[in-house]
């Protein structure tokens, strides 16, 4: 059995050509790697890679997540600049059993050292859209854009190795430096493959709050179907945010078991994921929280036209 989840309507095409490496008898490791990499490298996709949205200085500054749920080696990049894939870079470091972390100018040495690629990720696109965003909010509080959304992925391979990977810019007009959950391990993603992988896209600051990819492979390990850990973790944070604060930020998980299972939760409207298993085809959902639980349904192709056809429009500044 094989089968690969992701984050978003943008990861579909990795999804598909990954799907076909898993078929291959390829990694799991491979398979996530290739996935978010071609998240990164598509420019229309404003919250991950080149074309991502800078922070309030407009730099572009990036994160990404690695973690072998076989070895439970793990790596991560963050508030890195001007490295076109910081999913491969994390990946390297995993390979590591120290110094799996860096962040910034660390980071950057590090890729260098290693021969990773060099590119201006801040596109003329993205400047369009931070030109257009000052407008907006002029002289008010900078606050997250709607467009923050990480590429999270979870792969099971044939062989039985769970792998969850993570890549994004972070929150658009961000201060210099913030880091969110994506490149923190337990927080954006968590793989152990005797028992499962989760990955996370949301309010990065609540998201971590509740270490929510490893409560929800907690929860399956103590016997929990992927589907209720995470609708039992997204409640249980959201519970806890509103009660203490009154409030809770954007919470969106997904989900494998060692069998290929999968699971889904979020507390928003209109949250996208794609699946891809063994003998089936890729799919799009939709999910949206209704009542306080995730409702799945399939993403029509009108709907799936009209979201490409929002991310590739020009920009009206």
């Amino acid at each position: 059995m094989w089968a690969i989840i992701a984050t978003w309507r943008m990861a579909l095409e990795g999804v598909q050509e990954a799907g076909n490496l898993l078929k291959e008898g390829k990694s799991s490791g491979e398979a996530v790697e290739h996935a978010i990499r071609c998240v990164e490298d598509f420019p229309y996709y404003k919250s991950v890679g080149y074309g991502g949205l800078p922070n309030e200085e407009m730099i572009v500054e990036l994160d990404a997540g690695y973690m072998d749920g076989n070895t439970m080696a793990m790596g991560a990049v963050a508030g890195i600049k001007d490295f076109a894939n910081p999913i491969s870079i994390a990946r390297e470091l995993s390979k590591d059993t120290v110094n799996c972390v860096l962040v910034a100018e660390g980071a950057e040495k590090y890729a260098s050292k290693k021969g990773f690629e060099r590119k201006t990720m801040l596109t003329d696109r993205a400047k369009q859209h931070y030109r257009k965003r000052v407008k907006e909010v002029r002289e008010q509080e900078l606050k997250p854009y709607d467009g923050h959304d990480t590429v999270g992925e979870v792969a099971l391979d044939c062989a039985g190795k769970i792998v969850a990977g993570t890549s994004t810019s972070g929150l658009f007009m961000k201060k210099a430096g913030r880091i969110g959950d994506s490149p923190i391990v337990g927080g954006g993603f968590y793989a152990d493959s005797e028992v499962g992988g989760a990955t996370a896209t949301g309010l990065g600051e609540d998201l971590m709050k509740g270490c929510i990819s490893y409560e929800i492979v907690r929860k399956m390990k103590e016997g929990m179907g992927p589907q209720e850990a995470c609708q039992r973790t997204v409640d249980e944070l959201d519970a806890k945010l509103k009660k203490s604060r009154g409030f809770a930020g954007d919470l969106s998980v997904v989900a494998i078991d060692k069998d290929g299972n999968y699971g889904c939760a979020t507390n928003i409207q209109n949250f996208s994921f794609v699946i891809y298993r063994e003998n089936e085809e890729a799919k799009v959902y939709l999910a949206n929280c209704i009542d306080g639980k995730t409702v799945i349904t399939t993403a029509s192709q009108e709907w799936m036209d009209q979201y490409m056809q929002e991310r590739m429009a020009p920009i009206q500044e």
